[in-house]
C-alpha cells in the first residue's frame, strides 16, 4: 500500500492556538480512517489540509501524481441555480449514468432511487432544497464521482438510522481498492466501528493513531491510560465503563468489534454493569408513582397526513425507550404528543400528578435570551445543585462532567459554538430535575467524548427517558427498549432492537417509503406500542449447536493466545537475527488473522444464542 498523501511537520495556527502542531501523518491506499476528537480540536482543519483546500502555516503536504480528491465539507458548496441532475452527474448523458450499477446503488441508498424522489426529482432546483436534502445530494455526488481520496466531514449528519447503515456498508465493501482511501470525521460511534480500519484522535494539535474502529480505539485508549498512568482517575474509570458496555451490550453482537477478548475481559473484570436498572426503577417509582404519561387512542394529523393513528402507549416509571423511524414518520411529533406540545385530533392524554417533564427539542434558539449570561450563570439560574442517583452534584460539577471545565464556565453564552450550546441546553434541562426526559436528536453537534460523558450522567439519572435519535450506538447504550415509527401512524415494538428495524425497512417496497409489510402492520395494529414479537427466532437445537460452537472457538482462542505468547518470546530471543524476526513476524500476522476469523465466528454464534 503506497502513501496517497502525507503531511510533514504541518502546523496550522488559529489566533494563538496551534490547531495542528508540527504534525506528521500519512494516508495509505486501502485505508479507511475515522477521525475523532473534541469540537474545535482541529478535525475539519486536518481534512481541509489533506484536501489542499487550506495551506498550512508551516510544513509540507505531498501527494502522488494524478490523485483525485473529494471533500464533503460542513459548509454547502452546491450551486443553488443548478438542477439536482447537474449537481449529481454534471453533463453526463442519462443513459450513461442511469445504466451504471454503482451509480444506481448510490441513488437507491441516499436519494430514493434513479427518480431521486428524496430530493424532488432530477429536474428540481438545488436552491429550494432543505439543508438535509442538500447534504445528502452533496454526499451522493461525491460517491458517484468516486475520487481516489474521499474526505468526509460528518457524513452521517441528516441521515437516519437506515441511511447510516447503508453508508457504512457501502464505504466498507464498495471502496476497498488498494489505490483508494477514505478519511471521515464522525461522532457516530456505530458508524465509526462499522467502517473504519484505523482511528485517528486529534488532540492538542497532535494525532494519535489506533488500529480498528471505535471498540478498538476505546480498548487501546484504556490500556494506554492504565499503563502510562497519566490520565485522571475519573476519565480512566469512564473508559473502562465504556469498554465494559462494548463487550457486554448490544454492540458486542451487532457491530462485531475486532479486539482482543482476553485483554478486554482483563480490563473489565471488576467493572459493574453501566447502571443498576432495578435501583433506578425503584428511585423513579418513588419520584413518579405508578402513573407517568399515558396516550389512549391518540391521533395527530399534519395537514392531510395522519402521523399518529389511534396510538395507545402507557409509559412506566424508569422506562428507557429509543425511538427510530423514517424521516417524516412522526418521531418528533410523538414526543410532542407525550409532552402535550401538540394537540390531539382524537383520543386523550393522561399525566401523573407528580410528573415533571423536560423536553429537549432540535432548536437551540431558547438560549438567545441568555446570550449575555456566563455558562455557569445560565446553569445556576435553573438550580445550584441536583441529586444524581444517591449523590448531590453541584452545577459546576455537572458542567465539568459535560465538558465545561475551568475557565470555559465563564464564557458568555452568546460566544458558544453549536456543540457547546447543545451541551448547555442539556445541562439546563438536567438541572431542572425532571423525572420524565424527552430527548429529540440529543447527539447533534456533540463530540464523542461529550457523548460518553452524557451517557455516564444518564446512567445515574432516575426517571423515564425517551430518545429520538439516528445514533444507533446511543440508542443501544442508554435505552433498554426500542420502538419504531414506520410511517403507518402506529408505534411498533422492536424486541430485536435497531437490527430488527433495519430488517423491516429492507422488506418494505422501495418506492413508497412509508408502506409497512402486512405482517408488521397487522402486528402493530394488534399490539399498539406494546408490540408483537419479531419473527420466529432460532430453534433450541440451533441455540444448543451455537453454544457448542462458542465453546469450541473459545478453546481455539486460548490455544492461539498460547501460540502468540511463544512467538513473542521467540522474537525477543532472536532480536538480533533480522531474518528470524521477519519469519516470526509472518507467523504472528497469521495468528492475528486466524484470531480475527475465530472472533467473527464466535460473535455470529453469539447472535444465535441471544
Amino acid at each position: 500500500m503506497g502513501i496517497l498523501v502525507s503531511l510533514e511537520r504541518v502546523t496550522v495556527v488559529h489566533g494563538v492556538a496551534h490547531v495542528l502542531d508540527a504534525l506528521t501523518v500519512g494516508v495509505l491506499g486501502g485505508q479507511r480512517i475515522g477521525v475523532v476528537g473534541r469540537n474545535g480540536g482541529g478535525k475539519s482543519t486536518l481534512l481541509r489540509v489533506l484536501a489542499g483546500r487550506q495551506e498550512p502555516d508551516s510544513g509540507r503536504v505531498t501527494s502522488v501524481g494524478g490523485l483525485t480528491v473529494g471533500l464533503l465539507a460542513q459548509d454547502d458548496r452546491l450551486d443553488p441555480a443548478a438542477t439536482v441532475r447537474h449537481a449529481l452527474v454534471g453533463d453526463r448523458p442519462e443513459h450513461e449514468w442511469a445504466g451504471d450499477a454503482r451509480v444506481r446503488e448510490v441513488l437507491d441508498g441516499l436519494l430514493g432511487g434513479v427518480g431521486m424522489l428524496a430530493v424532488g426529482g432530477p429536474d428540481a432546483l438545488v436552491g429550494p432544497l432543505s439543508g438535509g436534502e442538500r447534504r445528502r445530494l452533496a454526499l451522493a455526488a461525491l460517491l458517484v464521482a468516486d475520487p481516489d481520496l474521499l474526505l468526509l466531514d460528518e457524513p452521517t449528519n441528516h441521515l437516519d438510522v437506515e441511511g447510516v447503515a447503508w453508508l457504512a456498508e457501502h464505504l466498507a465493501t464498495r471502496r476497498t481498492r488498494p489505490d483508494t482511501a477514505l478519511v471521515a470525521v464522525t461522532h457516530d460511534r456505530w458508524f465509526l466501528d462499522a467502517m473504519a480500519t484505523l482511528t485517528w484522535e486529534v488532540d492538542s494539535g497532535a494525532v494519535h493513531s489506533y488500529d480498528g474502529g471505535y471498540a478498538a480505539y476505546v480498548l487501546a485508549k484504556a490500556e494506554r491510560s492504565r499503563v502510562a498512568a497519566v490520565t485522571a482517575e475519573r476519565r480512566d474509570n469512564l473508559l473502562r465503563k465504556e469498554l465494559a458496555w462494548l463487550r457486554r451490550g448490544a454492540p458486542a453482537r451487532t457491530t462485531k468489534p475486532k479486539f482482543r477478548i482476553d485483554a478486554a475481559n482483563a480490563l473489565i473484570e471488576n467493572e459493574p454493569p453501566p447502571r443498576d436498572g432495578v435501583e433506578l426503577v425503584r428511585f423513579a417509582t418513588r419520584r413518579l408513582g405508578k402513573d407517568v404519561v399515558d396516550l389512549f387512542d391518540a391521533t395527530v394529523r399534519y395537514g392531510e397526513r395522519t402521523l399518529l393513528d389511534k396510538v395507545t402507549w402507557q409509559l412506566a416509571p424508569g422506562e428507557r425507550v429509543g425511538i427510530v423511524g423514517v424521516n417524516g414518520a412522526g418521531k418528533s411529533t410523538l414526543l410532542q404528543a407525550i409532552s402535550g406540545d401538540v394537540p390531539l385530533a382524537g383520543g386523550r392524554r393522561k399525566v401523573g400528578k407528580t410528573v415533571s417533564l423536560a423536553h429537549l427539542t432540535q432548536e437551540v434558539r431558547e438560549l438567545d435570551e441568555l446570550a449575555a449570561y456566563r455558562v455557569i450563570e445560565a446553569i445556576e439560574a435553573v438550580r445550584h445543585s441536583i441529586m444524581l442517583g444517591d449523590r448531590e452534584v453541584s452545577a459546576s460539577q455537572l458542567a465539568t462532567r459535560l465538558g465545561f471545565t475551568g475557565q470555559r464556565q465563564q464564557t458568555r453564552v452568546g460566544d458558544l459554538s453549536g456543540g457547546e450550546r447543545r451541551r448547555l441546553q442539556i445541562l439546563r434541562l438536567l438541572m431542572a430535575e425532571p423525572n420524565v426526559l424527552l430527548l429529540d436528536e440529543p447527539t447533534n453537534d456533540l463530540d464523542i467524548e461529550t457523548l460518553t460523558s452524557l451517557e455516564d450522567v444518564l446512567d445515574g439519572w432516575a426517571g423515564t427517558l425517551l430518545v429520538v435519535s439516528h445514533d444507533r450506538y446511543l440508542l443501544e447504550r442508554v435505552c433498554d427498549r426500542q420502538v419504531a415509527l414506520l410511517g403507518d401512524g402506529r408505534v411498533r415494538d422492536l424486541p430485536g432492537g435497531v437490527a430488527e428495524y433495519l430488517t423491516l425497512r429492507a422488506a418494505m417496497p422501495p418506492t413508497t417509503g412509508y408502506a409497512v409489510p402486512p405482517a408488521a402492520s397487522s402486528a402493530a395494529a394488534s399490539a399498539g406500542a406494546s408490540g408483537a414479537g419479531s419473527g420466529a427466532g432460532p430453534t433450541q437445537i440451533q441455540q444448543r449447536e451455537a453454544r457448542k460452537e462458542m465453546a469450541r472457538i473459545e478453546r481455539a482462542l486460548t490455544r492461539l493466545a498460547e501460540r502468540e505468547d511463544r512467538v513473542h518470546a521467540q522474537m525477543a530471543k532472536e532480536a538480533t537475527d533480522h531474518l528470524a524476526v521477519l519469519r516470526l513476524n509472518g507467523d504472528l500476522r497469521a495468528i492475528v488473522d486466524e484470531r480475527d476469523d475465530l472472533e467473527m465466528a464466535w460473535l455470529a454464534a453469539a447472535e444465535i444464542v441471544g
